[in-house]
């Protein structure tokens, strides 16, 4: 059956994919950026996922202040690239898994987790940069995708608990798929960063390194902290590290940290990046 071997979190600044699509990665800017990822293609390159379960937040593309989701995931067969304002990225199409979408929906829903169920819809940079990240720039996507976005833009988000729980949920439905497929399960945005307001900029060091020290050590303690530390302590946007929980509630206890990577700034935005693997 269905098992899930590891997972991913990494920040999904929109500027890094704008820097791999204009060349811009070995400027002297972004060279350092990219080069914490090198180590993490190749590490993708060994596992050969079949399917991701990527963990994001649509920035009013999918959905619009007209309907704003909680949580939902994507049961479509594929998944253009969101135009932005600026054109669609040239990036592949991201190809879904339906089959396990559809079951990862009925698991979940009946273990009263309330999901909307999206058949239709254009991805964003939240998802199309990490993808970037860790695949680089190939012809097609190695692994079918099922896109879950998360609300983390408009009050009140999903506590950090809520989240980390809802990866318990996933994890249990992934295992209960009776194909035998690789999945991983990724969580994206963050770390700490605020684009508007008298903090704008605000990058906490501090707070991101504590939070990558007890993400596979301690997340329980992590899943407790409430939503106005996100603010105060990470900016505004910070608030979208509930999503990397996920991953993390969705991958085994004694999951262990692989890889590392944290960088200072990307645009206005601290960018970090973690691998787990779930023992084998």
């Amino acid at each position: 059956m269905a098992r899930i071997t590891g997972g991913v979190t990494t920040s999904h600044v929109p500027a890094i994919g704008a820097a791999m699509d204009l060349g811009k990665t070995d400027e002297d800017y972004w060279r350092p950026l990219f080069a914490g990822y090198e180590r993490s293609k190749a590490w993708m390159a060994e596992q050969e996922p079949d399917v991701i379960v990527l963990v994001y937040n649509d920035h009013a593309t999918a959905f619009s202040l007209e309907m704003i989701p909680t949580f939902a995931i994507g049961t479509g067969e594929r998944y253009e690239s969101a135009d932005e304002g600026w054109g669609r990225r040239p990036v592949p199409v991201v190809e879904g898994h339906p089959d396990l979408a559809w079951h990862i929906a009925q698991s979940v829903i009946q273990d009263d987790f309330d999901l909307t169920i999206v058949n239709e819809m254009d991805v964003d940079h939240g998802l199309t940069v990490p993808l970037s990240l860790m695949f680089g720039q190939p012809d097609a996507w190695p692994c079918k995708v099922i896109p879950f976005a998360v609300n983390v833009v408009v009050y009140p988000p999903p506590s950090g608990r809520r989240c980390y729980d809802l990866g318990h949920a996933i994890r249990k439905a992934v295992e209960s798929f009776p194909d035998d497929l690789n999945v991983q399960v990724w969580g994206t945005g963050g770390m700490s960063h605020q684009l508007q307001g008298e903090r704008v900029g605000l990058i906490n060091t501090e707070f991101d390194t504590e939070f990558l020290d007890r993400f596979a050590s301690d997340p329980e303690a992590l899943a407790s902290i409430p939503h106005i530390d996100y603010v105060r302590e990470a900016g505004s946007e910070g608030i979208e590290l509930v999503m990397w929980l996920i991953m993390r509630g969705a991958l085994a206890p004694d999951a262990k940290e692989v890889h590392r990577h944290y960088h200072v700034p990307a645009s206005n935005t601290a960018v970090g990046h973690l691998i787990l693997e779930n023992p084998r």
